[in-house]
């Protein structure tokens, strides 16, 4: 899908610069940007390699292990259907508390850990439980303390200030998860209700037989 919107705004803008009688600047602006893209992308080496040295530190001092004992009672209410010291809750705590701190590559193994630790609670496996379709939405929507890509992103664009944005991404992020949350109780109970008069109907028609 990705794909098909880039691709969709490439040959848009081809079009446009084609109808304005400007289509000379396409190839200067193509290599243009290739050469920028490069310069950004290696500029962001020494800044992510330290946001990232951060985070190790804050992970090997067991600073993250106090994050996860706050998570913990958060974690119990949210995913109902999972067995409280099962693989599956300390690895999706784990997920939570990387991306609580914006270690979003250390969250993506422990996301895929916690699907597959639930999938083998699944009783029915074609079908995704209400738990991970929760995981899925607050993992999505994961509230951000520390925006860290973001950062190095506009420090290597050359922002003067790049934690500005660090009051506005929490209050985001924050804002995001309150309506994940809220939609995914709201489904819930929907599918309860749904799943309630399905029971009821089938019941009536086998006391009718």
């Amino acid at each position: 899908m990705v794909n098909l919107l880039w691709g969709f705004m490439i040959i848009a803008a081809i079009l446009v610069a084609a109808i304005n009688g400007k289509i000379e600047i396409i190839t200067p602006i193509i290599f243009g940007s290739a050469e920028k893209a490069v310069a950004i992308a290696i500029s962001l080496i020494s800044i992510m390699a330290f946001w990232l040295g951060i985070m190790k530190i804050i992970e090997k001092s067991g600073f993250i292990h106090i994050i996860i004992f706050f998570l913990k009672p958060v974690a119990y209410w949210l995913f109902p259907g999972i067995p409280r010291n099962h693989r599956a809750m300390n690895a999706m705590l784990m997920n939570m508390s990387a991306n609580l701190l914006g270690m979003g590559n250390a969250a993506t193994p422990f996301g895929i850990k916690a699907m597959e630790e639930m999938q083998k609670l699944n009783k029915n496996p074609d079908t995704a439980t209400d738990d991970m379709c929760t995981f899925l939405a607050i993992n999505t929507a994961s509230l951000t303390l520390i925006p860290t890509t973001v950062l190095a992103i506009r420090a290597a664009t050359g922002a003067q200030n790049p934690t500005d944005i660090i009051g506005t991404t929490i209050i985001a992020t924050l804002c995001s998860t309150t309506v994940a949350v809220l939609s995914d109780r709201c489904f819930r109970f929907y599918n309860r209700l749904k799943n309630k008069r399905v029971f009821s109907n089938n019941r009536n028609v086998n006391n009718s037989r």
